[in-house]
C-alpha cells in the first residue's frame, strides 16, 4: 500500500497555528514545569513525577484506595500502580486491606513517607514560588481559576466522546 506524499515546499494551510492552539501551550507549559521539577525531585529524593504526586495526596488526605487516587490525581492506574509499588520498595508506603471491600486496599504513607513529605514540600513551595514571581497575585489567582475551568470543561467533554476503539 502507498501513501500519498504531501508536498514538502508549501506552507501549512491556513487555520491552526499550533503555536496559537491552547492545547499544545499548555501540554508544553506543563512538561517545562514538570521536567524541570522532576529532575529535583529524582536527583535529590530519587523520586518520579507520580511517586511525588502520591506522597502528597496520600499526606494530604491520608489513606486512599487507588481508585480514589486515580479520581484525585487524574493518574491512570497503572501509573498509581507502579508508583505504589516503587516507594512500597522504599518503605514510603503501605498497603492495608480496605474494610469495606475485600478487593481493594488502602495505602497510606508511612512515618519515613510522611518525614520525606516534610523535607521535600518546602521545595516544591520555593518553585511554585521562583514560577510565579513574575506574576501579580491576583494574576495568580486568575489563572489557578481558569485552569480549574478548563479541566472542568476536558472532563465534561470526555464524557461526552465516543468510548476509544478496543484492540
Amino acid at each position: 500500500m502507498t501513501v500519498p506524499s504531501q508536498p514538502t515546499d508549501t506552507a501549512a494551510p491556513a487555520g491552526l497555528k499550533l503555536d496559537a492552539y491552547l492545547p499544545y501551550r499548555l501540554s508544553v507549559a506543563s512538561n517545562a514545569v514538570s521536567g524541570l521539577i522532576a529532575r529535583a525531585y529524582e536527583d535529590r529524593f530519587g523520586l518520579t513525577i507520580p511517586q511525588w504526586r502520591l506522597i502528597c495526596v496520600l499526606a494530604e488526605d491520608g489513606g486512599l484506595t487507588q481508585g480514589a487516587i486515580v479520581a484525585r490525581t487524574g493518574m491512570d492506574k497503572v501509573t498509581v500502580s507502579r508508583a505504589a509499588q516503587g516507594l512500597s520498595k522504599r518503605r514510603l508506603l503501605v498497603r492495608s486491606e480496605h474494610h469495606a471491600d475485600g478487593r481493594s486496599h488502602v495505602l497510606g504513607l508511612t512515618l519515613e513517607g510522611l518525614r520525606l513529605h516534610a523535607e521535600i514540600a518546602p521545595l516544591a513551595l520555593a518553585y511554585e514560588a521562583a514560577l510565579i514571581a513574575g506574576l501579580a497575585p491576583d494574576e495568580v489567582a486568575l489563572l489557578k481559576r481558569l485552569l480549574n475551568r478548563l479541566q472542568t470543561a476536558a472532563v465534561a467533554l470526555a464524557g461526552d466522546a465516543p468510548p476509544k476503539a478496543r484492540a
